[in-house]
Formats: structure tokens, sequence, C-alpha cells
């Protein structure tokens, strides 16, 4: 199945895609699409509706990050070993964690707005992973029966506030608007691996980043044994994997960053796409 929330910021309401694409209305059955329904007695519950009895939504509404209540948005450093290299980092021996505000958090073409004070704002497709059911001490061989779906996430970073503002990077990483998500969480049975996902990013036509998550440094099994072990992960959070090389800051000798009037494009193969035009803020 493909969920997906549309309308309004604020005000999203649940839908589904059906087999010809055409979006469909559920809230007869769920008031959102969040942890309270990403379970797999949940999904199984939606799965067995048949869509052609849903209503269709006319037009074409503003699509919403895909996943309501978000409890933790947590993000995963220099996970392709290509993109440590680019940014001239050490290979990581464990998966670096951060988090992103969820006030970061908006649908996928939602506009990306610049903070005040920003010159080094960049771009970073990746594969976002939705939790389904509590983990709790998970091994890596039981690690994806705990995901309830995949989607499209940008890890939009300002990296001077990233790693000059003396901190940790959550503060180059939370910047509102940073977290476009979605266009839809593709349930975990239509992705039958999740490192074998092509990846491209474009910035104005042209294209910055290509990757497969064939060539994570840790998979997304073993990203969910590490954090488990850590702390619970929840129903609806969401962890963002890493992204592939490409990102403007590791260009060289001429580094690259977002500027309004920028439009970035960004596409998972079955998991939909994003278009985020680059505003300045006011």
């Amino acid at each position: 199945m493909k969920l997906v929330r549309y309308g309004a910021p604020g005000a999203e309401k649940p839908g589904m895609l059906d087999a010809d694409g055409a979006l469909r209305d559920l809230s007869a059955h769920v008031g959102d699409i969040n942890g309270d329904v990403l379970s797999d007695a949940g999904l199984d519950k939606l799965r067995a509706i048949d869509a052609a009895s849903l209503p269709v939504v006319d037009g074409s509404p503003r699509m919403g990050p895909c996943v309501g209540d978000i409890g933790k948005f947590m993000c995963i450093g220099l996970n392709y070993r290509d993109h440590a290299e680019e940014q001239g980092l050490p290979i990581p021996e464990h998966p670096i964690l951060f988090m992103k505000a969820n006030s970061a958090i908006v649908g996928p073409d939602d506009d990306v707005v610049l903070p005040r004070g920003s010159k080094r704002s960049d771009w970073e497709i990746e594969l976002g992973v939705v939790i389904g059911k509590a983990a709790k001490y998970v091994s890596k061989e039981d690690a994806l029966d705990y995901v309830a779906g995949y989607c499209v996430c940008n890890d939009v970073s300002e990296r001077h506030f990233q790693t000059q503002l003396t901190g940790t990077w959550t503060k180059g990483k939370s910047c509102d608007t940073f977290g476009p998500t979605g266009p839809w969480m593709v349930t975990k049975d239509e992705v039958p691996d999740p490192q074998a996902l092509d990846m491209s990013l474009k910035l104005n036509g042209n294209v910055m980043q290509t990757g497969n998550t064939s060539t994570m440094i840790f998979t997304v099994a073993e990203i969910i044994e590490h954090l488990s072990h850590l702390f619970t992960l929840h129903p609806g959070d969401v962890i963002s994997t890493g992204t592939p090389p490409g990102v403007g800051d590791g260009m060289k000798p001429d580094p690259l960053y977002l500027k309004g009037g920028d439009v970035m494009e960004l596409e998972i193969s079955g998991l939909g796409k994003q278009c985020q035009n680059v505003k300045e803020d006011e």
C-alpha cells in the first residue's frame, strides 16, 4: 500500500493510492496515518479495504508529511562510504545518530525556506524508515519485522550551523522546513529489499546525487538493532538513514550551496518523488 496524508498543513487527512494511482480518502476508516495504525494488524485492516470503494479525492491537493504525529525523527550521519570520503571524515565504527526537530518536518513538495544568516545550506536525499511497533533490544535478524514502511526524506542541512556554531549537528539539521518527508509511505510488503533502492537528486534539473541503498555502511536492519539497544523505538518514529555522495558541501574545489529560486527534485525507486522550491526567509 501507498499511504498518504493530504490537505492543508496541520489539517491533513489520511488517504491511500489505488491500483491506478488515484488518491482515495481514508477518513471514514482512520483518523490519521500515524503510530496508532502502523502495526501489522492496523495495516492489515487498511489492506483489507477495497480501495475502489473509497471516495476519490478531486484535484491535486497538497501532500503533507506521509506520517503524522512523528514521535522521534532520527537521522544517521555518514552512512555511505563515498559520502564520508567526500566530506573528508573517517568511516564511522557505529551509526552516527543525531535528531532533527519535529518542527522541521514538512510535506514533500512544500517550500524549503533558508533561515536568516544561512550561507551553506545543502541537500541530502535519504531513505526514510517508519517504525510500526515498539522495538527494544531487537536483533538485526528480526529488525525488519518492526518496520511499517519506507519513504523519501530530504535531510536539508545548514553546514555552518551544523559544524561551526559549537554543539551537535542538530543545530544545522533542525531549521524550519528542513525535513521534507513523503510523498507516501510504502508498506514494507512492497519493498522486499530496502538495500536495493536507487536514489537520485537533481538541483535545477542537474543531477547532483545518484546512489543505491546497497552501499550503506550500516543496513536498515543494523541501524534498528543499534538504536533499539539505546532506547525504545515507537510506532510512528522515523529514521532517515543517510545520504549517498554528491552533496554541495563536498564539491571540490568550489562547494555549491542552496539559494533562493533553486528547485530540488528527489526520487527513490518505488517510493515516489519530491520537489521543493527554495526560498529565502524574510
